[in-house]
């Protein structure tokens, strides 16, 4: 299969979701607050990246364009015809969709990580509340675009899964994500060894291409949460630039791999994101008992406080709600859809 996605990656026309035009300022100003969320949701344990890429509808453009720049960096490197391979494939990268998506996400980032930590460990009830809701309504997107892969497959004579083949991929899917998150909840680790650190974010920023899988929520179980959002917050510099180099390198991996399933197992890989986001409703139940600092407790009865996290479950499913149907209307149309 590496191969295969090598010649993808080197060869293949441009994918559906290839750059579809320059971005007006208004694109490029939403852009950036789309990144803005992305980062936030990155730094909640139980949230996933990949799932607000997913809700505000650039999560085809942004894994495409993310794949053209990793292929500029392979030509440049290995050849043939450096040089003009290298500027062609970053051609073809949304350049006005990446940049204020980046910027916006290491705004939050820098920005938010103390203040996200505090309100998790200060308000966990309230801040896993919002969290269920905002991921609950999120789950509609993957299967809404499943469903619109399937038709598409049957209106060109595809072969296509049958009923009971998607529902027990999305079964062992979201069996899979609640066994990984029930391991969470580990000591943390006040001084962690840099290389630790190194394969910790290679492993946690896959988060950023599959939707349902949380890095945050990886860090937590491995006790990594803590100290990365105090290096954040106290500007580590050494902390971060390992962080950031692990990250790199797990993104150059695992990206164009995801792809390669979107491309060619569209509906197959969207109902496993919809299970592993089903899967991972299991950290964001409000009311749990207390394991390590914030770990995934045993679930519990509702006890108090149990209004504010209904009213903000509610709250953050009816924005989730009103995303996707602004998306699926008015959006730039997805892979399939």
């Amino acid at each position: 299969m590496t191969s295969q996605i090598a010649q993808d990656a080197a060869h293949e026309a441009p994918s559906p979701g290839a750059p579809t035009g320059r971005q007006t300022p208004l694109g490029i100003l939403l852009n950036l607050v789309r990144g803005v969320l992305i980062g936030m949701a990155e730094l909640v344990p139980g949230v996933s990246g990949g799932t607000v890429a997913l809700v505000t509808g650039v999560y085809d453009e942004l894994l495409d364009s993310a794949a053209h720049v990793l292929s500029a960096l392979k030509r440049l490197v290995q050849g043939p015809d450096r040089w003009n391979g290298f500027v062609g494939q970053l051609r073809q990268s949304s350049w006005g969709l990446l940049v204020p998506v980046m910027a916006g996400m290491l705004a939050a980032v820098l920005l938010a990580a103390g203040a996200m930590a505090d309100l998790v460990v200060d308000h966990p009830e309230h801040a896993r509340g919002l969290f269920l809701g905002l991921v609950v309504a999120s789950i509609a997107v993957p299967l809404l675009m499943a469903r619109d892969s399937r038709r598409e497959d049957e209106a060109a004579g595809r072969p296509t899964l049958s009923p009971v083949a998607a529902v027990l991929v999305v079964v062992v899917a979201a069996v899979i994500s609640f066994l990984l998150v029930s391991m969470a909840g580990g000591e943390t680790r006040m001084q962690p060894n840099l290389l630790v650190v190194f394969l910790a974010a290679a492993v946690a920023i896959c988060a950023l291409v599959v939707p349902g899988v949380s890095g945050s929520f990886f860090l937590l179980a491995i006790g990594l949460y803590a100290p990365t959002m105090a290096a954040i917050d106290e500007r580590d510099l050494t902390y971060i630039a390992v962080f950031g180099l692990g990250a790199m390198v797990g993104l150059a991996s695992f990206v164009r791999v995801i792809r390669y399933f979107l491309l060619r197992h569209r509906r197959v890989t969207l109902l496993a994101m919809s299970g592993l986001m089903i899967g991972s409703l299991r950290a964001l139940w409000p009311w749990q008992e207390v394991v390590g600092e914030h770990g995934a407790g045993a679930v519990t009865g509702p006890t108090d406080p149990v209004t504010g996290p209904v009213l903000l479950g509610l709250l953050g499913a009816v924005v989730v709600a009103a995303l996707v149907v602004f998306e699926r209307r008015f959006g730039t149309p997805t892979p399939g859809a």
